[in-house]
């Protein structure tokens, strides 16, 4: 089923680049010291601006690329690059927090935010870059390129697929970050090692199989005049 398919490949594909557990270690840094009601507070606001803001970008993604005038298959070949590059790059990454490491590195000089001002911040820079970075809106432009059907009852159902992927991953980033503190005492490093290693291979795989398909169309427009 149209709708199924699309919600595991999106599910697929956005879990290791939002990667709720790894990214909650980064928020655990920012926020710091706080009672647990602000840690609530703040994952449900995020949660929830998670899922607009992914929402506008895979709704808006084809009226992006017609204004550009990019093709599916160019889409297709270059976001699945991009893709399988983000998957090898995590799973060689020796850092076991991996993907978060690189979303540490950019919100470093946020550290000392105070606990009053936390609420202020709750898009940016808690949404967008730390939970949702530009990795996540090239990878769902890319989604939203590869789903696109002619027939408007499939194509609905490809985006609503998509669109609840984004609300489960979203609902995941708000329990890893409302017990952000728990968590990070339950799960061991090597575990969240593992399980980011398997999941980046997955990517790596679906990026490929992207980029497949849009080289595949485009051999296919090269070659058919020749014959």
């Amino acid at each position: 089923m149209q709708l199924w398919s699309s919600f595991l490949l999106a599910f697929s594909v956005l879990l290791p680049l939002i990667n709720p557990l790894g990214t909650a270690l980064v928020f655990l840094g920012l926020v710091g010291d706080a009672p647990p009601k602000v840690y609530h507070s703040l994952a449900r606001r995020i949660a929830i601006n998670n899922i607009i803001f992914l929402s506008v970008i895979e709704l808006l993604g084809a009226t992006i690329l017609n204004f550009f005038g990019i093709s599916l298959p160019i889409v297709q070949l270059s976001g699945g690059i991009v893709i399988a590059a983000m998957g090898w790059s995590v799973l060689n990454e020796k850092d076991a927090s991996a993907d978060s490491s690189k979303k540490q590195e950019e919100t470093e000089v946020r550290k000392e935010t105070r606990t009053e001002d936390l609420e202020q911040k709750v898009f940016y820079p808690f949404t967008f870059p730390v939970t949702s970075g530009p990795g996540t809106l090239v990878a769902l432009l890319t989604l939203t390129a590869h789903i696109s059907n002619r027939r408007i009852s499939i194509d609905v159902l490809a985006h609503v697929g998509v669109f609840l992927a984004v609300v489960v991953l979203s609902v995941l980033v708000y329990f890893c970050y409302a017990y952000a503190p728990k968590i990070t005492r339950m799960i061991s490093p090597s575990t969240a090692h593992g399980i980011l290693r398997v999941i980046a291979f997955i990517l790596l795989c679906i990026g490929v199989q992207i980029a497949w398909n849009g080289l595949a169309v485009l051999l296919a427009e090269v070659i058919r005049p020749a014959v």
